[in-house]
C-alpha cells in the first residue's frame, strides 16, 4: 500500500447510498507502512466542481469514468477493507493532490 494508491471500498462509510466507493490513500508514507491499523484517504466522486480543493482523475489512474478527488472529504478507513486495488497516482498527480490538501486544510495560511 502507498500514498496515492486508489481502493474500491465495499460497502463505503459512514451510511453512503453507494454499494462501493473509490478512495485514494493521502497518509503519509510513514504512518501507511507503520503498525497503526488505519490510514487516512479521500473520497472519489464521479462530480468534478473545478474547486481548487478537487484533483480530476480517470483513466490513467484505473478508474472506469472521469472523477475528482474531493481532499474536503477525508476519512479514516482500516487498512484491512483497502485490498480492491483500482491504481495509482502518478508524480503529477500526487502533487496536485497535495496542493488540493493543502488548500483543503488551509496548511498554505498557517
Amino acid at each position: 500500500m502507498r500514498r496515492g494508491d486508489l481502493y474500491r471500498v465495499q460497502p463505503p462509510p459512514g451510511g453512503d447510498p453507494r454499494k462501493s466507493r473509490v478512495f485514494v490513500v493521502v497518509s503519509r508514507q510513514l504512518l501507511v507502512d507503520s503498525r497503526y491499523s488505519t490510514v487516512i484517504c479521500a473520497s472519489v466522486f464521479s462530480a468534478y466542481d473545478g474547486l481548487s480543493t478537487q484533483v480530476e482523475v480517470g483513466a490513467r489512474e484505473g478508474l472506469k469514468q472521469e472523477s475528482a478527488i474531493h481532499c474536503d472529504m477525508l476519512v479514516s478507513l482500516p487498512k484491512v477493507e483497502l485490498t480492491d486495488w483500482v491504481g495509482s497516482l502518478s508524480w503529477t498527480k500526487l502533487a496536485e493532490l497535495a496542493t488540493a490538501l493543502e488548500r483543503a486544510l488551509e496548511l498554505d495560511e498557517v
